[in-house]
């Protein structure tokens, strides 16, 4: 990947066995202090390596990180976090809950039903500092992004696109489709670690009022 990135690829599609096999990957790397690592960043299927090349060798990273991969445990990996977050569906939060109902021909009431009833990983972290992407919705639920994304999308916006649903953690443009809003702040740059959420927890919406917001 360039002059100072290696990309380490643990498979070609998304799926949680796949993600937890980068997850081990990315903590094993991280608590190796390896000569030249200055950044790992963990993907659905894939962990970038981004390293000084004056400092250490491609191939000498390449041994490094499969002489690691050999010794990864996934059963030893630190449980998941459990973390509820809580959701305004509809309305000015979710402007875009009666087109993806319409889109699914079903109520507004069952896209809510069906978007707080499974429990979401977290594969990543990207896009934005604190963005989680998380999967996978029920297949009845899923649903393409906006033709034409948004330039202005609240923080804590709360969207969907395809098998994914994730939160916008500022305010910016997005194309995926809003359906609530969650009053939690997921990035905080003053507090350490700064994203609310991190690779491998485990997300369960649940719904509030205008109110609770």
């Amino acid at each position: 990947m360039g002059d100072r990135g290696l990309l380490v690829e643990l498979g070609d599609s998304i799926s949680r066995q796949i993600n937890q096999k980068v997850r081990a990957l990315f903590i094993a790397l991280a608590g190796h202090e390896i000569r030249g690592i200055k950044d790992l960043v963990p993907a659905y299927r894939s962990l970038l390596v981004v390293y000084d090349p004056l400092v250490s060798s491609l191939s000498f990273l390449k041994s490094q990180i499969m002489d690691i991969w050999d010794t990864v445990d996934e059963a030893q990996l630190p449980s998941p976090r459990i973390v509820e977050i809580p959701v305004v569906y509809g309305d000015e939060f979710g402007p875009d809950l009666e087109w993806v109902a319409t889109y699914l021909k079903m109520a507004p009431e069952e896209v809510i039903r069906l978007h707080t009833q499974p429990t979401y990983q977290v594969y990543m972290i990207g896009f934005m500092p604190g963005y989680p992407y998380m999967g996978e919705v029920v297949d009845s639920l899923v649903t393409p992004r906006r033709e034409t994304p948004r330039t202005h999308v609240m923080q804590g916006s709360v969207g969907i696109a395809q098998k994914q649903t994730g939160i916008y953690p500022v305010t910016s443009p997005g194309g995926w489709q809003i359906i609530g809003r969650t009053p939690i702040q997921l990035f905080d740059p003053q507090k350490s670690p700064p994203s609310f959420l991190e690779m491998g927890d485990q997300v369960k919406f649940y719904t509030i009022t205008a109110r609770e917001m």
